[in-house]
């Protein structure tokens, strides 16, 4: 495990090199003060770019309003929505960031508000100015906008769901037999994040079955309970409802649940397998509980309240992760700033039941343990993973990583030579990978405690993996700015690793291995295909070059395959049938 002076020297690098990614690219292209804002946690905080697009109007003049033309308002209005809002929220309430509403701005003043965005700040505000992502015209411009009273988006309720929905293809139309040849329990369903699809690629024969048009920026991808219905869901809250049984398969039902939204789950506890589907919102903050045959929505219900701990009102806690319980008939659903992990009992609407829990603010992503009965989820701006018991439906410990921002995606399980069942989370913001403990019948001195941090390639990680029966933990780091460190994966090996030592890792260096030199494409989210014997990674490129899939042997660590086509254009996300479907990780 790290000892202090290792950990400052981690963060102290990582905050280094990865202020460069997600919207500060270029943040040491000249000399400035050491306290500026480069930490990689605020680089990374997802912003609202479909909000950017809504059209809102310049609010009516108020004695002491900073002079502003509709041209001006609409293109800082689009600036903030796509850079801030992540962070400082929607209506500028405060997220992550400090709160920037008219009270707190005027009092500032001009120049201050001027002077902290053009150089940032220690408590993570990127130096928008003088790393050159912002002009000295658009630094004024936000200066004056934050002056403003906060433009509101429109809600997104009922009438505006039901005037999105479309069912293509009523299910008594739909196949009553798969009407193809693909086996569809190994299918691969590829985002590809900027051409607004996905591609269903097969698992054994690396072909493309199909490209499918969806919403911009497919976040995730969920299989129904019976592995024949693919969900997927868009940044702009678009969500797709794919057959897999059709000749070619393709869309039967969409709706758009909103302006912004990351997850969609669907039903999966005995008895209510795909009887419903779940989609939560970043804007409005809510969540809506649809058919899961049609997508008819059936049942919005909002997430604005009091937060946690403070219990002061929030308006705007974004819903992040969603999960199906094995255990119960209830969706697990995490709210980012009030910190509150919602089960959502589905058996009854019309009297709908939910288990509040409090846990920790900023609730991201997160996934089961190996026995799916206990759900860790990573409060990332919080450096924290919280655990539930999904069976008793409570509490059973929060636990600090050691790390910079955990982004686990939905985190790895394997068996330690020495601590047992443990569940592992890479860092955003830094180099280590830390393990949780997760079995507190055969080990329960390690159960729910950190059990072990090590270094991995580098920071910038977003996903780790590994699968039942491999000896291989992959790590990826595709926001970390230096090329050799984006294009390339540690993989340790888990049978080696001891509770004295950080375990070796070897690089894969995967961008040589896909041949692409045009860019600099990072590579993103290993994933095992249905045996477990490949691991398949993505080249992420930008959207005019070339990118790849790349296909690795777990067992040698060699190159299989690599997948080239010009429909593959900025792949990054990739979900096996089979492991989605199971909650295989």
């Amino acid at each position: 495990m790290k000892t202090q002076a290792q950990k400052a020297r981690t963060t102290l690098l990582a905050s280094a090199a990865l202020a460069l990614t997600f919207g500060v690219s270029g943040a040491w292209a000249e000399e400035k003060p050491a306290d500026h804002g480069d930490t990689p946690a605020a680089a990374y905080e997802p912003s609202m770019t479909t909000l950017a697009e809504i059209q809102v109007e310049l609010p009516g003049r108020k004695p002491g309003d900073p002079v502003m033309t509709a041209d001006e308002f609409n293109t800082a209005k689009k600036i903030y929505f796509q850079r801030c809002a992540g962070c400082h929220g929607v209506l500028r309430k405060g997220a992550t960031g400090k709160p920037l509403t008219p009270d707190i701005t005027r009092e500032l003043g001009y120049d201050h508000l001027n002077a902290f965005i053009t150089y940032g700040s220690p408590a993570g505000m990127p130096n928008w100015g003088t790393s050159g992502e912002l002009s000295e015209e658009q630094v004024d411009l936000m200066a004056r906008y934050v002056l403003l009273e906060p433009p509101a988006p429109p809600e997104f309720g009922m009438p505006e769901m039901k005037d999105s929905w479309k069912v293509i293809v009523a299910p008594e139309d739909r196949p009553t037999q798969k009407m193809n040849d693909i086996d569809i329990t190994n299918l691969m369903s590829v985002t590809l994040r900027d051409s607004g699809q996905v591609a269903l690629i097969d698992g054994a024969t690396y072909e493309i079955h199909a490209v499918i048009d969806t919403g911009y920026a497919v976040h995730i991808s969920r299989l129904s309970a019976s592995g024949r219905y693919l969900f997927v869901i868009g940044r702009d809250a678009k969500v797709n409802m794919i057959d897999l049984w059709m000749e070619k398969p393709d869309t039967v039902a969409e709706i758009k649940v909103g302006s912004e939204a990351r997850s969609i789950e669907t039903s999966k506890f005995e008895g209510w397998e795909d009887k419903y589907a779940i989609a939560g919102s970043y804007w409005p903050p809510q969540y809506v509980i649809m058919d899961g045959e049609t997508l008819e929505p059936l049942k919005i219900v909002s997430t604005r309240g009091n937060v946690y701990d403070e219990q002061t009102y929030h308006p705007e806690p974004r819903v992040a992760s969603i999960v199906a319980s094995h255990y119960n008939p209830e969706f697990i659903v995490n709210v980012k700033e009030t910190g509150k992990i919602l089960l959502v009992d589905y058996t009854d609407l019309k009297n709908l039941k939910t288990v509040e829990i409090e846990a920790e603010r900023f609730l991201h992503d997160g996934g089961f343990d190996s026995t799916h009965r206990y759900f860790l989820v990573a409060a990332n701006a919080r450096g924290k993973v919280a655990i539930v018991d999904t069976k008793e439906d409570k509490l059973v410990g929060i636990v600090e990583t050691d790390g910079q921002t955990p982004h686990p995606g939905r985190g790895a399980n394997f068996n330690h030579p020495v601590f047992g069942p443990v569940w592992a989370t890479s860092h955003l913001g830094d180099e280590t990978v830390a393990l949780i403990g997760t079995d507190p019948e055969g080990h329960a001195d390690n159960a729910w405690k950190l059990v072990d941090t090590f270094y991995a390639l580098g920071g910038g990680s977003l996903f780790i993996k590994t699968y039942p029966g491999s000896n291989h933990l992959y790590v990826d780091a595709p926001l970390n700015p230096e090329a050799d460190i984006s294009g390339s994966v540690a993989v340790f090996n888990i049978d080696s690793m001891t509770a004295d030592a950080d375990p070796e890792f070897k690089v894969l260096p995967i961008v040589e291995w896909s041949g692409i030199t045009d860019g600099q494409p990072r590579v993103v989210q290993p994933e095992f295909n249905k045996e477990g014997t490949e691991v398949w990674f993505s080249v992420w490129n930008a959207k005019d070059k070339e990118s790849a899939i790349v296909v690795v042997d777990d067992k040698t660590l060699e190159l299989k395959q690599v997948i080239k086509d010009p429909r593959l254009i900025t792949p990054t996300g990739k979900f096996n049938v089979t492991n989605t479907q199971k909650d295989i990780y």
